[in-house]
Formats: structure tokens, sequence, C-alpha cells
């Protein structure tokens, strides 16, 4: 990290196809080695997919829902004091929130072996929209984390 000064913040172009920064930020997420209209056709194909288990809804407000379930309020990060490393609990900001829940999704829809990336970034966005799922799973272990280390809460600065 640099000590000179903080990073300028670009602003997120929306999606041309649903006029969304969400589903930007999405495929720039699944996005590897620059190939971004490779990842266009994975978020795409997820958004059909969904839209084929879940007629009735908007593949666009799931991936909303999904995200807000997936969300970490609290995480930890390691601080050290006097020769001992605490892990110190901390709330997360927003635009990292939003990084972390995506990053997850995309993640554990990548682990799942067998099945297309499409199909199974359709079901893990499914999964966390349902409240369950492997995202929801890593975001309770990161609060359970925090929730483990509230002791060293002093330390935050």
């Amino acid at each position: 990290m640099s000590r000179r000064r903080q990073a300028v913040k670009r602003p997120v172009t929306k999606d041309t196809k649903f006029n969304s920064t969400l589903v930007s930020r999405l495929v720039n997420t699944v996005m590897h080695g620059g190939k971004k209209t490779t990842a266009q056709k994975i978020v795409y194909g997820a958004f059909d997919e969904i839209a084929t288990k879940n007629p009735a809804s908007n593949p666009l407000d799931i991936l909303q829902r999904a995200v807000d379930n997936a969300k970490p309020r609290l995480e930890v990060k390691a601080r050290r004091v006097g020769g001992a490393t605490y892990q110190v609990p901390l709330e997360v900001p927003v635009d990292r929130q939003f990084a972390l829940a995506l990053r997850w999704l995309v993640d554990f829809a990548d682990a799942r072996k067998g099945v297309p990336m499409k199909v199974a970034l359709a079901s893990e966005i499914l999964d966390a929209y349902q409240g369950q799922g492997n995202a929801i799973r890593k975001r309770d272990d990161v609060h359970k984390m925090a929730q483990a280390n509230k002791a060293f809460a002093h330390f935050r600065w």
C-alpha cells in the first residue's frame, strides 16, 4: 500500500445490457486475463439460467438480494501491538462489502467442478438469494471470527 497518498477511486461504468453498475462489477470480478467478452457471456448466461429457474422474478433483483445477503458487516484485521499480533474486529466499508460478496460468489462458483461456469454462478447466486450456500457460510465464518475476537476491539485505531 502506498504511503504517499490515497488511490483515486475510478467510477465503475454501467453495464450496457442491464444498465447496472452491480452487473458491471460482477463481470469485472469474473474476468480473467482481460477477456471481458468471455466474462460477459458467463454472467449473461448465468442471468438466463436464473430467469429460467425463477421466471416470475427479475434476475437483477435476485443478484441484488444475493449480494446483500452475502455482504459481511464485520471482519478481522491483524494488528501488531507490542510484539504480539491481535485479530482486531473492524466494520467493513460499503465498497469492500460489495467486493467481498462478489468475490466469494465468483470463487465458490469457480470451485464447483463438473458444471459450466454460467450454471455454477447461477446456482451460487440463487443459493445466496435463499440465504444458504458457500458464500453465506463464509460470511458467517467471518462474523464468528469477529465475534470471537471482540475482546481486542480496543486495539482499533
